[in-house]
């Protein structure tokens, strides 16, 4: 039996259009990952305070979540956690919906930009919220008498 072998020219002509299949089929298989941004909030509010104003990003989805590490206040056990998802429309709406923290735990939602309507409760006991500060801007609001420490972190 003989076998016959590919000239030279040939073999490199193979190899080229291989090399060139390969490239393509990679460069199409690539996946763009981008680092999300974040902002990262710790509260400490006296009873019946409000934390300074927070403007979540513009025109996307921001994940907002938020917690209260305070135990044993007058009212009970404070500790808890609610998130939302929020958008800012800049000039007109903060529109939300998400989960509430438990005592009971329930949905929430809603489009607002008049101050003071809340968004989410952050706490255990319902005395943490976020709320609207603005059209553009959101707050911490603690309505205990006494006082209230956790965090609220954006991720966009």
């Amino acid at each position: 039996m003989r076998i016959q072998k590919f000239s030279r020219p040939g073999v490199i002509l193979m190899a080229t259009v291989v090399a060139i299949i390969t490239s393509v089929v990679v460069a199409n298989a690539t996946q763009t990952v981008t680092t999300p941004n974040a902002a990262f909030i710790s509260y400490n509010l006296a009873g019946v305070a409000n934390s300074a104003p927070i403007t979540p990003a513009t025109n996307k989805s921001v994940l907002v979540m938020g917690c209260c590490t305070t135990a044993n206040t007058t009212v009970g056990n404070d500790r808890g956690v609610g998130q939302v998802s929020l958008l800012h429309i800049p000039s007109a709406v903060i529109a939300w919906v998400g989960l509430e923290s438990f005592a009971p735990a329930a949905i929430t939602s809603g489009e607002s930009a008049v101050p003071g309507t809340h968004i989410v409760w952050i706490d255990g006991t319902h005395q943490v919220d976020i709320q609207v500060a603005s059209a553009d801007t959101i707050l911490i609001h603690n309505r205990n008498a006494g006082t209230l420490a956790g965090n609220v972190t954006l991720i966009w």
